[in-house]
């Protein structure tokens, strides 16, 4: 794509972190897509966040990932390959100027529980973000509590694959109301 042929309006992002709270859990791995309105791909972004491996073993604990055992298993073997999260930030940064002109919309699954990570973690990103996002578990609970529809999703927890999966329960969800 041509840095005159930006056409990216949507930021799809999702993070696998140590857990769920912003100020005790770290990010792990990132995962962004660049889509239009349609939801064509434009290009993709994803990278392996350095962590402290006591900080993993210590917060990586529970139901959640005694049940995405491989998940844990591949988060923690990757860990060695990981980059500084401001390494991670500035390559993140580069990426959106790449492919958006004017405002960045983030999209996902939950995705105001990522950005609470990044607020915190990548603050240079988060000010580059509009404060609207578009959050498919909006649509979810609407569609499974007022419809009795719901979309089966697959969670591998997986970055890439979890914002792939968001975007065709979107998709679905607007062919719902199409």
């Amino acid at each position: 794509m041509s840095k005159t042929a930006k056409k990216a309006t949507l930021l799809w992002v999702d993070l696998e972190m140590t857990g769920l709270s912003p100020v005790d859990d770290r990010i792990l791995e990132v995962a962004a897509i660049a889509t239009d309105w349609d939801f064509n791909e434009f290009d993709t972004f994803t990278a392996v966040v350095k962590c402290d491996e006591e900080l993993m073993r210590e917060r990586m604990v529970g139901e959640f990932w005694e049940k995405n055992h491989e998940a844990y298993e591949a988060l923690m073997s990757q860990n060695s390959e990981g980059k500084a999260p401001e390494v991670v930030e500035k390559e993140l940064l580069k990426f959106v100027k790449k492919n958006f002109d004017d405002e960045v919309y983030l999209a996902g699954n939950s995705i105001h529980q990522d950005r609470k990570f990044i607020e915190r973690e990548w603050p240079k990103l988060d000010a580059k973000l509009h404060y609207r996002m578009l959050d498919v578990s909006a649509w979810k609970i609407y569609f499974e509590n007022a419809m009795h529809r719901s979309f089966a999703k697959p969670e591998n927890h997986r970055a890439l694959d979890d914002i792939r999966g968001s975007i065709e329960e979107l998709k679905w969800y607007r062919k719902m109301i199409s």
